[in-house]
């Protein structure tokens, strides 16, 4: 008997199909969903929250645009200003008190080239996170301009 495969629609990769829970507004399969959290817990890094939101952006509705938002928000503060990706949490909260009218950014396709199936340790992390990041480099300028809203980088 041959196994049921799913595609992800968050960031397309192909895993074996699963049984079991999703994100209520992350738009992720099961199944990376599920690969997600073991990764998260074997290779703590500060970026991966970040780079699986944004890669798995959800569907235009008020907490997929928030979350996405906030996750590019923390990607643009590491790659744009230097910020350091453990400071990142603090930013964030602080953002939240005076959030800037965010937008529903059409997601890039494809969303990157990596997915959480290619993070393996804490320098492929790194990697993953530039190569999502830069896929949404149409919309680098209006995260920049939330983040200096915002109050700037950390």
């Amino acid at each position: 008997m041959r196994t049921k495969i799913s595609s992800c629609p968050g960031c397309g990769v192909v895993l074996d199909e699963v049984a079991g829970p999703t994100h209520p507004y992350i738009g992720a399969s099961a199944a990376c969903w599920a690969l997600y959290g073991e990764r998260h817990l074997t290779i703590p890094h500060p970026l991966v929250v970040h780079v699986y939101a944004v890669q798995h952006p959800g569907v235009p509705e008020r907490r997929a645009v928030q979350s996405v938002a906030l996750h590019l928000m923390a990607l643009c503060a590491v790659f744009q200003c230097d910020a350091p990706a453990d400071r990142l949490i603090a930013f964030l909260q602080r953002a939240m008190r005076r959030p800037p009218a965010w937008e529903w950014l059409e997601p890039p396709v494809p969303n990157g080239s990596l997915t959480i199936a290619d993070v393996i340790d804490r320098e492929s992390v790194e990697v993953w996170a530039r190569d999502v990041w830069d896929a949404w480099s149409d919309h680098h300028a209006v995260v920049r301009a939330w983040l200096d809203a915002a109050g700037g980088a950390l």
